[in-house]
């Protein structure tokens, strides 16, 4: 694999050093000019988010295949498979128990190969296979062990996107795609509702299975139909990617290397495993993980949306339907937040006023079985996604450099926010309906903590920043080095 890398990376060297000409000086004479290079940027950006939109796709298929157990849960899932007491709960949970040990590993494997348009479709592909395989168990162990399994390959999904778009993407354009690619879970949770509805309401008894089981069937097989797509649409890495132009590649490691003063290339003199004992010895790292399991709590709600919308007293099939517009709306919020965050070059305010609506909307449940308030109280709740996407596109942007460091901090903060969802999988119980005042109130203070974590990381990347302005006030420096973004 290094070999291939020198290769690529000699490449791009060699369009440097022929065409710059004798305008060394002008950091943008390798590509014409000032304008010549804003053009073919214009160009590249475009090729590279129509690829990287793919991973939207695979994305809505995750999480569509993580949470359809809800769905299936209001057609004969638990009666299906005799369930008993928390053993519902605990199928929820156990998949992020599988999801949570693949997480570091997958991305250091990830880092390691270079070669992402290969790794992250094989493991849709296998998710997709033991998503099927659901749909055929018949008691609570057979199921137990296919949503362990789903988690462990999952894993490999959500952490390595993120780190795959960080390799490509400047620190002022990580909000944005950060916002592209999570929406792709929030949109699965209408999505999925609207196609749960439809099979679930349409397909009992085809063949002889119950809905619930054709809802697996078909989900799962899309899932896998989408994995082989994606071995050839997927970029890999700058310095990997065949479909560049030497000029493309240069372009692509010039950005990089502009954003944070220096390269993207891998960190051959220290080993790869030198990147998992810089996050492991970070702080930040774990303050960062630690705020944002407390919000992945607060958004449990998302694997009983159905439930809670069933507190409307509707009927199953409408129940479905109207999970669908709160999300929608949420992606909206999402896409309007992180573009604002990205231009002004701000994290800390976008998060605690999403977070602070969706507490709004977690004390309005609280309060009221009134139908309409509780329902615009679920718009409250879903938008609260925003500040989550935000918060990650902080985490990328806390640990720019070096690369193998931010592969593991990813991984490694996503994975330990997992525990935020095994232990949200026992926070809404039937015991505490129809009012779930209990649920609300834990989201309310987990939600709480995440924000006065949030604001202290706030106040000390912001002493760290004026820190470096004193600094290079006393050296004499004009030029301003790298700063954390607030």
């Amino acid at each position: 694999m290094k070999d291939t890398e020198s290769i690529y990376e000699k490449d791009a060297e060699r369009h440097v050093s022929t065409s710059s000409g004798g305008h060394e000086d002008d950091k943008d004479a390798e590509f014409g000019g000032p304008e010549a290079r804003k053009k073919l940027e214009r160009k590249f950006l475009l090729k590279l988010d129509l690829r990287m939109s793919i991973l939207v796709v695979i994305y809505i298929l995750n999480y569509i295949d993580r949470n359809n157990a809800g769905a299936a849960r209001l057609r004969g899932f638990e009666e299906g498979l005799n369930l008993k007491g928390q053993e519902f709960a605990t199928l929820l949970s156990i998949l992020y128990v599988g999801y949570i040990i693949m997480q570091i590993p997958s991305n250091m494997f990830l880092n390691w190969t270079g070669k992402p348009s290969l790794y992250l479709p094989a493991c849709t592909l296998i998710w997709g296979m033991i998503s099927c395989l659901t749909g055929v168990t018949n008691n609570f162990v057979g199921a137990l062990l296919t949503r362990f399994f789903l988690g462990f390959v999952e894993a490999a999904f959500f952490p390595g996107a993120l780190f795959l778009i960080s390799k490509w993407y400047k620190r002022n354009e990580l909000g944005l795609r950060t916002a592209i690619l999570y929406c792709g879970s929030i949109i699965s949770n209408a999505f999925g509702s609207l196609l749960a509805s439809g099979i679930l309401s349409g397909m009992d008894g085809v063949l002889g299975h119950a809905a619930w089981r054709w809802l697996f069937f078909v989900e799962g097989a899309l899932t896998m139909a989408i994995a082989v797509i994606s071995i050839f649409v997927l970029p890999d890495f700058p310095t990997t990617t065949r479909w560049l132009s030497p000029e493309e590649r240069a372009l692509a490691l010039k950005r990089m290397e502009e954003d944070a003063g220096v390269g993207d290339e891998n960190e051959t003199e220290h080993g790869h495993g030198a990147g998992l004992w810089m996050a492991l010895t970070d702080w930040k790292v774990w303050w960062m993980a630690v705020a944002l399991t407390s919000q992945v709590i607060a958004l449990s709600f998302n694997a009983y949306f159905p439930t809670l919308t069933g507190t409307l007293g509707y009927s199953p099939t409408v129940t479905l339907l109207l999970c669908a517009p709160p999300f929608l709306f949420s992606v909206i919020i999402c896409f309007v937040v992180s573009r604002l965050s990205d231009k002004q070059n701000s994290r800390f305010y976008y998060i605690v006023g999403s977070y602070g609506f969706g507490i709004l909307g977690f004390v309005i449940a609280t309060g009221t079985m009134n139908t309409a308030a509780r329902y615009v109280s679920l718009f409250l709740m879903a938008q609260s996604y925003a500040g989550f996407i935000v918060f990650y596109a902080w985490i990328s942007n806390s640990f720019p450099r070096p690369p193998s460091k931010r592969a593991v901090a990813l991984a490694l903060i996503n994975a330990f926010s997992q525990l935020g969802n095994v232990s949200g999988s026992y926070v809404w119980p039937r015991d505490w309906e129809p009012t779930y005042r209990n649920s609300y109130g834990i989201c309310i203070a987990t939600s709480g903590l995440s924000i006065l974590m949030c604001w202290i990381y706030w106040m000390y990347l912001g002493s760290q920043n004026r820190k470096l302005d004193r600094e290079e006030e006393e050296a004499g420096v004009t030029k301003k080095g790298l700063r954390y973004i607030l």
